[in-house]
């Protein structure tokens, strides 16, 4: 196992709202030679698989700015100082953008989305039987359609390319090991 990089200085070098920059000087382990190194601080992240009592997915779509496409995705998003967990937000992730909500809400995995630049977590939460029991509440730069997608259909759409974002594409695997009765 490769030895942990001993950590002589940190700076912040950058405040873009939604994630800081920071440089970071580290020795190697291997050769003593110091390498600086940047890394995107952002805060967690949740995604939902809100499975409805017929078997179908809640998903929505969304215009993405950095692909510039339209994508079809799962309910989900920042994790608020204000929430008391990960589960609490993807609860509230599921209400806000869908204006669905369930019961059995619980982790079923967590994945670094880039530990090689990025320093946050994204927890998929599962939410069993829901059902619309509220209005949406977007937030100010969010235009969502909510769409229900058959579970059985999800393999052919990933392999179709109709489902690209990958966090979204991991999650719909820890959900497929939960199916399968391999989960945390």
């Amino acid at each position: 196992m490769p030895d942990p990089w001993e950590k002589l200085s940190s700076e912040q070098i950058g405040d873009f709202r939604i994630f800081t920059i920071r440089s970071d000087r580290r020795v190697s382990p291997r050769t003593q030679k110091p390498h600086d190194f940047f890394v995107i601080d952002c805060v967690n992240w949740v995604n939902v698989i809100a499975v409805t009592p017929d078997d179908r997915l809640v998903m929505i779509e969304q215009f993405r700015h950095g692909s510039e496409t339209v994508e079809l995705e799962i309910p989900g998003g920042m994790i608020d100082p204000a929430d008391e967990s990960p589960l609490a937000a993807g609860v509230r992730e599921l209400r806000e953008e869908t204006g669905f909500a369930g019961i059995n809400a619980r982790i079923i995995g967590e994945v670094f989305p880039n530990p090689a630049i990025m320093s946050n977590t994204c927890y998929t939460v599962c939410v069993e039987q829901c059902h619309e029991s509220h209005s949406v509440e977007f937030d100010h730069a969010e235009d969502l359609v909510t769409r229900f997608v058959p579970v059985a259909d999800i393999p052919k759409l990933v392999a179709a390319g109709q489902i690209r974002h990958s966090l979204v594409v991991v999650a719909l695997f820890h959900y497929e090991l939960l199916r399968r009765g391999v989960s945390p």
